[in-house]
């Protein structure tokens, strides 16, 4: 996969080449551009930002360097394939891991990072984003933290990264329900033991509790998640038994 990302922040990107983003770098899964959107400004001072019409406190970014910027990375890619351009913007829809699978299916995405205020509304179109993310619902300088957590979401993701196929489908999130609880050695810290099942070998067993757990806990701290979450018969009499209960134990 190939991603080109536009900031006036292009060293935050520099956080990609630790961890798993980095590993993807090393294995030649991930190919990563980062541009400086001042470099597409035509004045000497590279002025990027200007005043609202209308007023209003802040300054906007300026439709000119960010179209050249895109017009830019859309000749430099590969040729042949159009990129998907993400726009990082609070007004975006709400990123999860449905959003993240769907992405890294694709071959080439431009993440495109606003600043100050937003971008100009003309930005906004078709001819210059395919899609609008959000990380959540709160407002932070830039987009270029949602742009790394959009990078390191979709890294993971891709083959041989994590160099475990399962890891992903183990996770939180997969399958509409959040991780099941894991613990390592000791098997005893202070007063905390490890549930004698996982001791026992009996690998069946082993996952039932999990999926088990799974649940319980989707239940517990994200109820919202399961509706859309894939449960089986026995799953769903086993919810309604909790609500019944008002959250007890089964």
């Amino acid at each position: 996969m190939r991603i080109d990302a536009a900031t006036l922040f292009p060293a935050a990107f520099d956080y990609l080449r630790l961890s798993v983003t980095g590993e993807a770098l090393r294995l030649g899964v991930l190919d990563l551009h980062v541009h400086d959107i001042r470099d597409f400004a035509l004045d000497r001072n590279k002025k990027v930002d200007d005043a609202p019409y209308g007023g209003g406190a802040g300054m906007l970014m300026a439709p000119g360097p960010v179209a050249r910027a895109l017009d830019h990375i859309r000749t430099v890619g590969p040729r042949g394939t159009a990129p998907h351009a993400v726009l990082l913007t609070p007004r975006g829809a709400r990123l999860d891991q449905a959003r993240l699978e769907a992405l890294a299916r694709r071959s080439w995405l431009v993440l495109l990072c606003a600043r100050y205020e937003g971008m100009d509304e003309r930005l906004h179109a078709s001819r210059f984003v395919d899609e609008e993310l959000s990380i959540g619902d709160y407002v932070l300088a830039g987009g270029d933290l949602a742009a790394l957590v959009v990078v390191e979401g979709v890294a993971r993701l891709l083959p041989g990264v994590l160099g475990n196929a399962e890891s992903p489908v183990q996770e939180s999130f997969h399958g509409g329900l959040l991780e099941y609880p894991q613990y390592t050695r000791p098997e005893e810290f202070e007063g905390g033991r490890v549930p004698r099942l996982l001791l026992s070998g009996h690998q069946g067993r082993i996952d039932r509790w999990r999926r088990a757990m799974a649940v319980k806990i989707t239940y517990r701290r994200r109820p919202d998640l399961l509706a859309g979450a894939e449960l089986t018969p026995e799953e769903k009499e086993r919810l309604v038994r909790w609500r019944e209960r008002d959250g007890g134990e089964d």
